[in-house]
Formats: structure tokens, sequence, C-alpha cells
């Protein structure tokens, strides 16, 4: 049933697992997770895909000629598994890919090297020394005749600097002088190939999306939070543990706060309490979660609320309070326009939240293979002005993102004391439109 069910996922109309979710929808069941043996031929079908089909354009629109990939195995560049097929889980002493344009657009793929990477990559050396490896390298760039050949090197781009120094230097004792001129950086590939998401991975993203959303709505329910005994570390602990058993590990180790009615708080502070507390009725829980699964990395925030003795229901104030985090979350996509810098975009956001008299912090970061990822940075949680580089990087269709940030308001609850509502669901955009990958929260979580 699963297998059925990863074939669906990689058959179905663009972005319509997506449009399925609806915006407010509560994930009330885990959508079924793939064994480590069954994930192999849906990535598989992704990777080939992306080569076949991506990567050709977008090695024209960076003018490259020639893309080398060089590898040594335990350094390999983080690039090396989004290109390989699974199982890959080294490189294997020296592993060298070689992506050649060809006249007609299309994209020769091959290896120089000892081990044969599936037969995705069929190797045009037949073995010898690591001498004769680098010299048959420096033949076939010869027998190619490149005109730019990208490297992953670069300055600004962490994962686009992956080609390590002393492979650098091995390339350029082998080659001749003519093509080291020709060597110039791939980082304007390297950022497109890693922000781009192909059909096929927009079809399983929503799942892997409600798979986060599904375990926080446990974590934030009376399963896992007993109110006067738990900690916020148990609770953290058991999303930890929870992704674990499921064979989906975070990227990062989830975390939990609290705000609570006394805590001295500012516009500009808002008190998020000891590192470990004790749950208590009465409180704002937030947490932070993000897990990578099939090669698409999530980032989530949601809140909840623990109800004091005699409620039924979220404080009217609070309810408020999350709709203007929501409406902030308009205004932020709202924004995404193609073609505009993530500097542009945080700036519009930011006039337009004023505009509305919303106290809003905006730090919107890419996702894809890595929860970090490469593409428009719209602020930073510590910088709400523009950021070189990266914010200067314009937003392109087919990308995905955290909608990350927050709001500051009064609770008149709690004698108008300030509080933050913190938000982050993870979104595609399209080229015109902004797409929740398994909806956004509209409603409190509830702990009774």
């Amino acid at each position: 049933m699963r297998i059925s069910l990863a074939f669906l996922l990689l058959t179905l109309p663009l972005f319509s697992l997506a449009k399925n979710f609806e915006q407010g929808r509560e994930i009330k069941q885990l959508p079924d997770v793939l064994s480590f043996q069954e994930r192999v031929n849906p990535l598989n079908e992704m990777v080939v895909d992306r080569l076949d089909n991506l990567l050709p354009r977008l090695m024209n629109e960076a003018d490259l000629d020639m893309w080398l990939v060089i590898n040594r195995e335990y350094g390999e560049d983080r690039l090396f598994y989004t290109l390989v097929p699974q199982p890959t889980f080294a490189a294997r002493r020296t592993t060298l890919l070689v992506f050649n344009k060809r006249e007609d657009g299309s994209v020769e793929r091959f290896s120089v090297s000892r081990y044969p990477i599936g037969d995705v990559y069929p190797t045009v050396w037949e073995g010898g020394t690591k001498q004769e490896q680098w010299q048959k390298l420096a033949e076939v760039i010869a027998q190619k005749d490149p005109q730019r050949i990208g490297i992953n090197i670069s300055e600004d781009w962490a994962l686009a600097d992956g080609l390590s120094v002393g492979l650098h230097q091995q390339l350029l004792k082998y080659l001749p002088e003519m093509y080291q001129k020709r060597l110039v950086s791939a980082e304007q590939l390297v950022v497109r190939w890693l922000e781009t998401r192909s059909e096929k991975e927009l079809q399983v993203y929503p799942q892997v999306v409600a798979l986060a959303r599904g375990v926080i709505a446990e974590a934030f329910s009376n399963k896992v939070i007993t109110p006067g005994a738990t900690t916020t570390k148990d609770i953290e602990w058991y999303l930890r543990e929870r992704f674990e058993a499921l064979q989906l590990r975070p990227w990062f180790q989830p975390y939990v706060n609290i705000q609570r009615q006394g805590d001295k708080t500012t516009k500009e502070d808002v008190f998020m309490g000891e590192y470990n507390r004790v749950v208590q009725p009465g409180d704002i829980l937030h947490t932070d979660v993000g897990i990578c699964y099939l090669n698409q990395c999530t980032d989530t925030q949601e809140m909840a609320y623990v109800l004091k003795l005699g409620e039924s229901e979220v404080p009217q104030g609070l309810k408020d309070a999350l709709a203007v985090g929501n409406r902030w979350q308009d205004i932020l996509t709202n924004n995404f326009v193609t073609g505009l810098t993530g500097n542009q975009i945080l700036a519009n956001t930011i006039a337009q939240s004023e505009t509305e008299g919303i106290i809003s912090s905006t730090y919107t970061h890419p996702l894809g293979f890595v929860g970090h990822a490469s593409g428009p940075t719209i602020g930073m949680w510590d910088n709400q002005g523009p950021t070189p580089v990266q914010g200067d990087w314009k937003l392109y269709p087919n990308t995905a993102y955290a909608i990350e940030g927050n709001i500051v308001t009064t609770l008149p609850e709690w004698d108008n004391q300030w509080i933050q509502i913190k938000l982050e669901q993870s979104a595609v955009f399209d080229g015109k439109t902004v797409w929740y990958l398994a909806g956004r929260q509209t409603q409190w979580h509830i702990i009774r």
C-alpha cells in the first residue's frame, strides 16, 4: 500500500496535493512513512528526473558548458548527495562527476571514478593510480573543449563552496593552463539547483510537512502533556524520539518554550522563561521542529494554550493575536513576486505591516535539500534590514520557503502583557501564488 502511495505522489499533477490541504486543516492522521528500502525507487526517480529535465535548463541559465563536482571519501561536497542515486553513503576514494552540455542543449553525465555509481553515471576510466585518474579527467576535458567550466567554489554561498582546497590543487596540477583559465565559480548553477523543486518533489513535499505538523499536534496534546508535571524538555524529547521512531531524523533538536502571565515583558523583549519550565495551566507554548524525508526538509513553528480550570476554550485575546499572525503571513506571501529580491520582499512586508499597525519581525528562508537552504533570504531575526548577497538573490518560481516570523501584541486577559505569536510554515511559490504545503496553523492547539 505504501509503495502505491509513493507511485501516486510521483504522478499527480503539479501542486494538486498542496492545494488539497486547506489552509487551516488540522493533521489528524499521520501519512505513511516508507521504509528505507521503499524510499529508494521514488528517491532515484526524483534524482534522475532532475538530472534529465532540470539540470540542462539551469546549466544554460548559468552559461556553463561543463560542471565538475569533485569529491573525496568522507570529505564529500554536500551537493554530491543531491546528485547520486540511493543507496549511496560515500564517494568511495575519489569520485569525479562530469556534466557536459551538448550542442542540442542536453547534458551528458559520467564519472571518472574507480567505483560505479549505479547506472546513473557510467565511468570513462578503467582504474589505475590516482595520477592516472586525474590525467584521464584532463584528457576528457580536452576532448570536450568546454569554454566555461564550473567548479564549486564560492565566497558567499556555503553550499556552493564544496570543492576542498586539496582537490582544487589536484585539479590545477593536472589541468593544462588553457583550461585552468576557463574555470569559473558554479555558484549560480548550484544555488538554482538547490533551490528549485521539481514536479515530482512537489508531489511528496506535502506529505513530509504533514508528518512534521502531525507530530507537533501529538506533542501539543494531553497524550504528552500533563499540566503541573510535564516540562518543556519532556516535550522536546518526545518530539525528537517520535520522529526517530518514524525513521525521520530531525535536522536540529526540537525545542519548546513558555510564555506565562506575570513574565516581565516589553514590546522589544518578550521573556521566554527558564530553559526548562514545568507546563502550568494558562501557559502559552511554542515549538520549533524540522525534519528531512525523501530529500525534502521542513521547518515548522506552532503555538498551543493550556486551559485554566473552568476554561473551555482559548481566551479571545489569544484568538485575535493568532489572527494577527495569520494576517502578517498573508502580507508577506502576497509580496512574493517573481524577480523581486529577498530584501525587496522584506521591505515591502515591513512597510505594509506598519501601515496596518502590526508589530512584526520577518525572517523567512528557503527550504529544500537542507533546512536552511540556498536562495533569497527574506530578513533575519537579528537583522530587519537588507542582507547582502543572499538578500539580493531574486525570487524564482517552484521554490520552497519557511514562512517564518512573529508578531508582538498585548493580551487583555493578562493585563495587557506583551506576548509573541511565533509562526513558521513550509510553503512553495509557484511563480504566482504561495501554497502552504500542508496547511497552516489558524487555530490554537489546546491542552486541557
